[in-house]
């Protein structure tokens, strides 16, 4: 029953959904008498669609075979982690998940928001009702993940198991953290809609919006950075990132909601921006659903891709058509109605967050078009294209380096009107970028462009994001600062990996025998052989390797794992860390000759990508947390005076 219980769970979360949308209609009219009744529907949307999640985990933690998503995800052989993660490891619970997050954030949203005017909190509300209503449609008519199968038609074990590329503890991780970033974007993308309605777009909409915009990037952040390390070490091919249209569909989402939230800052500080603001508000969310379009579609055959019926496709494929449509036709009736604030300066904190949203939108546009091109043109003419990382890093690579040169500047420069000399300010960062340009040019005359930029650029950003700081008592300056600072540091950071990946990385392919030595990079890598190993689920072959460069020795055993329900081999690479790099070593299959194959990489900082990924999420987190103690500081009521001590 506890399937039953979930679907009926689902169904009346439905059912309150509608009911949502049909209070908050009068708000259009501005008539707002029920906006405690649609607060408190919204609340309990979110509970529904809550205890329906929590049914279909239950589920999967019990292994009940009875359920068709668990029999064709899960097997009673699995670690236990894998039976939970595998609720969202699939096509069905993956997008329960999606509408699970769109309902207790808009229940959050309910109880919690208090900044805007009641009429726009409750457009924003109804709004939010009709996002989740179709998405529950989706899971009820065609997609419904409390499906029953008869048991005298399965073995004991499932007929299938979970996605062996999928059983590792990133999957618990990854794509929850994905999925409160797209989603936390729709409290963004619904006010907008709600403003645009009742015309309210001021600063206060904008204090309204930042919380959900900074919560939801600083999600996508560790998502992406998260998701790019598990690639890294699960699938064996050495890379951090390869522009795959899935990998793609998670960067669209970033670089609107970064753009968005550089936006809504000047939209709460200055009232400028307004139709910018509302325009990258629905953008942002539109780019979350079109990456939950090619992902759960059927379009792209990827691990991370569950989808493979089109009616599904064109289920959502029809969702995306009316709710981003219907929000830029609205965006287009009401925005040349919107007054934008006092004026500013050539030279101004404004003009270069306005430069910073351009390229950003350049990078979007160019990474949207090479991600659908190339399905545009196999739908069309059934020829299959391939846009990969030449296209990807040579249109977009100088842009993304000059948007981190503007970051350095950016921040130096004051609102409206620019009346210090910024250039001054930064001599000693554009100095050490210099001499990181020579010292690159001397010991590496053959480096690529991009890389020798990207580590001239990174070595200038480092030092020009402290400059905030520069003059202030620091235990004074306000979190939101600091968090800048810490963000726009793990920008450099992030980018010095990047390019020291590209400049420095040495790599070795070979056939090895018990006993031989391979060299790469600094290191000697000497191969002992092959033994049979198993696991709980699995068989596997690991392989024994000793690396050594000048004193002392390090053992790294990378394995091939063979699963048989579902039938799949799986390269698990043994990676060792150091100070200044990784050691990276894979084991293919035997040679017929009766050596093995060995690939492996030395990769100098490369975990300096990870690390800034990082820092720029820790920066992004102390930034909310110092808005949040300023709200709670105005909100907070102050002592009356004591008239006591000033007589007595």
């Amino acid at each position: 029953m506890i399937a039953e219980a979930g679907l009926a769970a689902l169904w009346l979360a439905a059912g309150l959904a509608a009911l949502q949308l049909l209070l908050s209609v009068p708000t259009v009219r501005g008539t707002i008498d029920g906006a405690a009744t649609v607060r408190a529907v919204a609340v309990v949307q979110g509970l529904f669609t809550l205890i329906a999640f929590t049914m279909l985990l239950t589920v999967f933690a019990r292994t009940d075979l009875s359920v068709a998503l668990v029999a064709d995800n899960s097997n009673v052989a699995q670690p236990f982690i894998y039976k939970i993660a595998g609720a969202w490891g699939n096509h069905e619970g993956s997008m329960l998940l999606w509408v699970t997050v769109l309902a207790v954030a808009g229940a959050a949203f309910a109880l919690l928001s208090h900044r805007t005017s009641e009429a726009t909190r409750i457009a924003a509300l109804g709004a939010q009702a009709a996002l989740a209503l179709g998405f529950y449609a989706f899971l009820l008519i065609a997609s419904n993940p409390f499906a029953r199968v008869d048991l005298a038609t399965m073995l004991i074990t499932g007929p299938t198991g979970l996605n062996p590329l999928l059983q590792d503890p990133g999957l618990a991780f990854h794509p929850p953290t994905l999925y409160l970033g797209y989603v936390g974007l729709s409290i963004a993308f619904s006010l907008a809609v709600g403003a645009l309605i009742t015309t309210e777009v001021d600063s206060r909409l904008a204090r309204a919006m930042r919380p959900w915009v900074l919560g939801a990037w600083i999600l996508l952040t560790l998502g992406i950075t998260a998701g790019s390390y598990w690639a890294y070490y699960e699938l064996g091919w050495g890379g951090f990132w390869f522009w795959d249209p899935v990998e793609n569909a998670s960067l669209m989402p970033w670089l609107a909601a970064t753009a968005l939230l550089h936006s809504v800052n000047v939209l709460a500080a200055r009232a400028a921006l307004k139709a910018w603001t509302m325009m990258l508000a629905v953008l942002a969310f539109s780019m979350s659903m079109v990456g939950t379009f090619l992902v759960r579609s059927g379009v792209l055959t990827s691990v991370h891709a569950f989808a493979i019926d089109p009616e599904r496709g064109t289920f959502l494929l029809a969702l995306l058509a009316i709710y981003v449509g219907a929000a830029f036709t609205l965006f287009a009736i009401r925005a040349p109605r919107l007054r934008e604030g006092a004026p500013f300066e050539l030279v101004s904190r404004e003009s270069g967050l306005v430069v910073n949203n351009l390229l950003l939108s350049v990078i979007l546009g160019i990474v949207f078009l090479g991600t659908l091109y190339p399905l545009f043109v196999e739908a069309i003419s059934g020829e299959k294209l391939s846009v990969g990382a030449p296209y990807f890093n040579s249109v977009a690579g100088p842009l993304a380096l000059f948007l981190a040169v503007l970051v350095g500047v950016g921040p130096l420069l004051s609102w409206r009107r620019e009346r210090r000399p910024v250039l001054k300010r930064l001599t000693v960062p554009a100095l050490l970028g210099v001499t990181a340009l020579v010292i690159t040019l001397a010991l590496a005359p053959t480096l690529a462009l991009l890389p020798r930029l990207g580590l001239t650029i990174a070595m200038f950003l480092a030092a020009a994001s402290p400059l905030p700081l520069i003059g202030r008592n620091v235990l004074r300056t306000p979190l939101a600062t600091w968090g800048m600072v810490v963000s726009h540091f793990g920008i450099a950071v992030a980018l010095a990996g990047m390019a020291a990946n590209g400049a420095f990385t040495s790599e070795r392919l070979a056939v090895a025998r018990p006993g031989e030595q391979l060299g790469v990079g600094p290191w000697t890598v000497a191969f002992g052989g092959v033994m049979p190993a198993a696991g709980k689920n699995f068989t596997s072959m690991e392989a024994e390797l000793r690396a050594s460069r000048g004193e002392g020795v390090v053992a790294l055993r990378p394995e091939t794992h063979y699963f048989s329900d579902p039938v799949m081999e799986t390269n698990e690479a043994a990676i060792r860390t150091f100070w200044d790099g990784q050691l990276y070593t894979v084991v293919g299959r035997q040679d017929p000759s009766g050596g093995w194959q060995l690939r492996l990489w030395w990769k100098p900082f490369v975990t300096l990508i990870w690390a800034g990924g990082a820092l720029i999420a820790i920066g992004g987190a102390l930034a909310l947390l110092g808005r949040a103690l300023r709200g709670w500081r105005a909100g907070r009521p102050r002592p009356e005076p004591d008239w006591r001590r000033r007589y007595i």
